[in-house]
């Protein structure tokens, strides 16, 4: 079935958020490329617990914490103002090359974010990369309090598009993301940009990109 309307993950997806570290106006000792990994690592985790221990907190407040504790598990001593630094950068993470070509490509359908990031947060990273014009919603998690994998957070996007699920071609780079997105029902792509291999949960995308700028392409043959 061809969608219509597609649903974007933002973190890791269409903002690279593992170039936070090394473009922040901040100097600070040790590997910037594993701070970037664990912080990302961490960030991750700490949305599934928080979950899971039904402990909501907003996606800034996890950063900061997942922040601190790769900092502190790598011995890296930080100031409170190199802190601060590093989490403002956190507010204008640069788009992937192939995002734009996508987004453009797809301006006649409806495109979305659903994405794990606080409002304010989403909403500063799709200004400062000019897509405000890009997307119809940009839908976070606030709304129900919890993250991925939790089908309340993708019902978010049948809710806002009123469109039933199948209707929906949902996009994300995160595999665990993906398998979420199509326990609940969605079409799905993966953009395997890593080439990884995809989590064994019982779920596979029915579609498989290196790029997001090959989904145009791939919606078109279909």
């Amino acid at each position: 079935m061809s969608p219509h309307a597609v649903v974007f993950d933002a973190y890791g997806t269409l903002f690279d958020v593992l170039s936070v570290v090394a473009r922040a106006d901040v100097t600070i000792p040790g590997d910037l490329q594993t701070l970037s990994t664990l912080w990302r690592q961490k960030q991750l985790e700490y949305t599934w617990l928080r979950s899971l221990m039904e402990c909501y907190e907003d996606f800034w407040g996890v950063t900061d914490a997942a922040l601190r504790a790769a900092l502190t598990q790598l011995k890296i001593g930080a100031s409170e103002a190199q802190l601060h630094a590093l989490m403002q950068a956190y507010l204008s993470p640069p788009a992937f090359p192939d995002a734009r070509p996508a987004l453009e490509a797809l301006r006649n359908s409806r495109r979305a974010i659903l994405s794990n990031g606080s409002p304010a947060m989403l909403a500063s990273a799709v200004r400062r990369n000019g897509m405000e014009s890009c997307f119809v919603e940009v839908i976070s998690v606030d709304k129900v309090k919890t993250y991925k994998p939790s089908p309340r957070v993708y019902a978010l996007g049948t809710e806002a598009l009123d469109l039933p699920a199948p209707e929906i071609l949902f996009v994300s780079s995160n595999s665990w993301d993906v398998a979420g997105a199509k326990a609940f029902g969605y079409q799905v792509c993966w953009c395997n940009r890593s080439k990884a291999e995809m989590e064994p949960l019982g779920y596979a995308p029915d579609f498989v990109v290196s790029g997001l700028d090959q989904i145009p392409r791939l919606l078109h043959a279909g």
